[in-house]
């Protein structure tokens, strides 16, 4: 009786060893590890996450922030003055410039540039004008490194992607007189589709990992890397809605 009682225990000793190390993985690797991947949420009462803050572009940045501090401080907006503005103020970059200014500048800064936004009724902040010799006379590196960074009572818009505020400076140059530009909101409040900015070069939902195929957002001809030799007019037979399409005018 014994005899069976101790193999009795022995195997229901063993089927719960063997159970509880059935929920361990005795092969771990770097492709297994604890993370959240973008867009996981930790928890099913949680929206969602994005890339983190402050990500560095797929494509690379001009202002690492291991090399260029994210202080709100002068010295550190003085500092990105010199940096060259790499994205040609094409109908693309405008237009896609006009919208984000639309969505995050002209409530202090005014549709015009002058100013005079709607912020202005609550009389807590006075934007300065972005038209203006004192305005006109910065560099794109030191508008652009505002944005990236914030200045006195303006925070940081680092929320809006690096190549995507190059749009904002040609667009803000354009409201200065350089360019021609249309002014005021691209569409009415509450549409989206083609009257919001387009996807993110960032998030895992960009068009295609390869940058000398989609450029600069849904542009082909510009960004960092040398853009790729043209094809003979008869050979693009790209379909509208591609996002391998270059676009030189319209929303994306």
């Amino acid at each position: 009786m014994n005899v069976k009682i101790s193999a009795a225990v022995r195997r229901t000793s063993l089927a719960a060893t063997c159970f509880a190390l059935g929920a361990c993985s005795w092969f771990t690797d770097f492709k297994q590890q604890p993370k959240y991947d973008p867009w996981e949420s930790v928890n099913d009462s949680t929206a969602m996450r994005g890339n983190p803050q402050f990500s560095v572009p797929v494509y690379g940045t001009l202002a690492p922030g291991y090399a260029v501090s994210r202080a709100a401080l002068p010295g550190t907006v003085d500092s990105m003055s010199s940096i060259r503005n790499p994205v040609a103020a094409d109908a693309r970059s405008l237009h896609n410039g006009r919208m984000y200014y639309a969505i995050n500048c002209a409530v202090c800064h005014g549709d015009a540039g002058k100013g005079d936004g709607p912020i202005m009724k609550a009389k807590a902040i006075y934007p300065p004008p972005l038209i203006g010799a004192s305005a006109e006379s910065r560099s794109d590196g030191y508008i652009w490194g505002m944005m990236r960074n914030g200045r006195g009572s303006m925070p940081s818009y680092n929320r809006i992607e690096e190549m995507d505020r190059w749009d904002v400076v040609n667009y803000v140059r354009g409201l200065q007189g350089k360019y021609q530009v249309a002014i005021g909101p691209v569409g009415l409040p509450g549409e989206t589709g083609d009257k919001v900015p387009g996807f993110s070069q960032m998030g895992p939902t960009r068009p295609s990992p390869y940058y000398k195929h989609v450029g600069s957002q849904a542009d082909a001809t510009s960004g960092y890397a040398s853009p790729p030799p043209a094809a003979p007019a008869a050979a693009v037979t790209s379909s509208p809605t591609s996002p391998m399409t270059p676009k030189t005018g319209g929303p994306r």
